[in-house]
């Protein structure tokens, strides 16, 4: 697991959180805010797995150019 991914996971808890808020206090834009807060969290951690899919394949393929 990378930063990407351990941030994304943060935020999409943060933003569980304010919808959780959102909607026990009657908040549309505290819950509307927590939802972004979900989504951008979702598209971090993707990014994040993407981004370390990238390097084991990088070193898989270094790896097998170097004859391991």
């Amino acid at each position: 697991m990378n930063k990407d991914q351990v941030q994304g996971k943060a935020k999409e808890a943060k933003g569980a959180v304010k919808d959780a808020a959102g909607r026990v206090i009657n908040d549309p834009k505290l819950q509307a805010e927590g939802k972004a807060d979900k989504v951008e969290g979702k598209v971090q951690g993707a990014y994040g797995k993407a981004r370390e899919a990238t390097g084991d394949a990088m070193d898989k393929a270094g790896r097998k150019l170097s004859g391991d």
